[in-house]
């Protein structure tokens, strides 16, 4: 599979003190790659970085072979999106007006709003359980709900590659289940933060963040060992099978 998205050296720091540092990554075309680390470190800012919101302090990120920096902001929302761990606004807008957004970059005085731009919105509504809402005003909204029209922009660009932050942050179970059933069903390229690392076992590959660092790479079954669980996340750790169909899920103690 070909390299969409990759990384090399990156860093960036805050007052001497590296948030993010020597991170090498190479993300494949059609893959879920999921990144997963304890808190504070450093999985947001490397989204951030890799998306190119946040310009790095060393390295380089590349898109599609062409460096992130070279590129025009209209040509990057058209190639990537990304849906933020926290995002608000305190514009009178309805979930319509927010999902509409995400068809911004595709829109020109040439390639004015038309019916298919309609009819991707009113999709990507469906896909997150929001057209029913669609005439609501952002800030009656719960945060869940928010997060799940956050979800819906995003898949209103279209994009080949999509990043998200801890997506299911904010969802009760059912809708974490199928926001992540509808990311795996996409056919895109998926870098997802999660900090459920049963949900993580679902993901192709896995990246392990440490105090900024990647510390592992990997299929899940090769990064999530036993002894990674402990040094990393402070958790001693089991696999159990669930017997309804065959599963692989991780039981934690404290250390």
């Amino acid at each position: 599979m070909s390299t969409v998205l990759q990384c090399s050296d990156l860093g960036w720091s805050v007052k001497g003190r590296a948030i993010v540092a020597g991170v090498d990554l190479q993300i494949r075309q059609g893959e879920t790659l999921g990144l997963i680390g304890p808190n504070g470190s450093g999985k947001s800012t490397l989204l951030k970085l890799l998306s190119g919101i946040r310009a790095p302090g060393s390295g380089q990120v590349h898109l599609n072979g062409k460096a992130l920096t070279s590129l025009s902001r209209r040509d990057v929302a058209r190639q990537l999106a990304f849906v933020e761990q926290q995002a608000d606004t305190s514009d009178a807008v309805t979930v319509r007006d927010a999902v509409e957004l995400g068809r911004t970059p595709w829109l020109s005085a040439l390639q004015p709003w038309s019916a298919s731009d309609e009819r991707i919105v009113m999709q990507a509504l469906a896909d997150v359980d929001m057209a029913h809402m669609r005439e609501h005003a952002w800030s009656t909204l719960s945060g869940g709900e928010r997060q799940r029209v956050h979800i819906a922009r995003a898949l209103a660009q279209q994009p080949q590659i999509l990043l998200l932050d801890e997506p299911t942050n904010h969802l009760d179970i059912q809708h974490q289940l199928s926001i992540l059933n509808l990311v795996r069903a996409l056919p895109v390229t998926t870098l997802i933060a999660l900090h459920d690392l049963n949900q993580a076992l679902e993901c192709d590959r896995l990246g392990v963040m440490e105090r900024g660092r990647l510390v592992a790479l990997g299929e899940p079954d090769e990064v999530l060992t036993t002894e990674r669980l402990r040094d990393t996340f402070g958790v001693r750790a089991r696999y159990l099978t669930d017997p309804e169909d065959g599963a692989r899920i991780l039981r934690f103690h404290p250390a």
